[in-house]
C-alpha cells in the first residue's frame, strides 16, 4: 500500500504504535477521505477475513487514531486527523523524549539542523522562519 515514490508524507510504521495493516487502513481511509464501514473497505484486502478487519478498525478507534459513526447496525470509520497532524504529533513526542534524555540539546538540535539542511536547502529558510515565529509567540504570551 505505501508508495516510496509517493510524495506524500508516510506514516512511521515504527514507534507509532501501528502494525503494517493497521498503517495500511489508515492510509487507506486517508485517501478515500470518507468514514467506511467493513464492508467498504473489504474489497482492498481480498486476502482478510470481515472480522479481521473489524477487529483492526476496532483497534484503531481504541487506540484513537479514528473515531466512528453509527449507520444502522455498522460503524463507519475515519480518522480523527489528518496525517499531517498525525505526523506532527508522532514526531513532537518523539522529539520531546529526546530532548528529556539528554544533557545538552546542542547536539541534538545541531543534528536536526543539519539533516533538514542536507534534505532541501530552501527547509533552512522555513525552519529559520517557524523559530522567529515562535520567538514572537513566546514574546506576545509573555507580555
Amino acid at each position: 500500500m505505501s508508495d516510496p515514490k509517493s510524495s506524500k508524507p508516510q506514516l512511521p510504521r515504527i514507534r507509532s504504535g501501528l502494525g503494517p495493516l493497521e498503517t495500511e487502513v489508515l492510509e487507506l481511509l486517508w485517501d478515500r477521505g470518507r468514514p467506511m464501514t467493513v464492508r467498504h473497505l473489504l474489497p482492498q484486502f481480498p486476502a482478510l477475513a470481515y472480522t479481521t478487519l473489524l477487529t483492526t478498525l476496532d483497534r484503531l478507534y481504541r487506540k484513537g487514531f479514528l473515531t466512528r459513526l453509527k449507520g444502522g447496525r455498522a460503524f463507519a470509520y475515519e480518522p480523527r486527523c489528518s496525517r499531517e497532524r498525525l505526523l506532527s504529533e508522532l514526531v513532537s513526542t518523539q522529539f520531546v523524549d529526546v530532548l528529556a534524555a539528554s544533557r545538552l540539546s546542542t547536539p541534538i538540535l545541531s543534528t536536526l539542523v543539519q539533516c533538514v539542511g542536507q534534505r532541501d536547502a530552501a527547509l533552512l529558510d522555513e525552519l529559520e522562519a517557524l523559530v522567529q515565529a515562535e520567538r514572537l509567540r513566546i514574546q506576545l504570551d509573555d507580555n
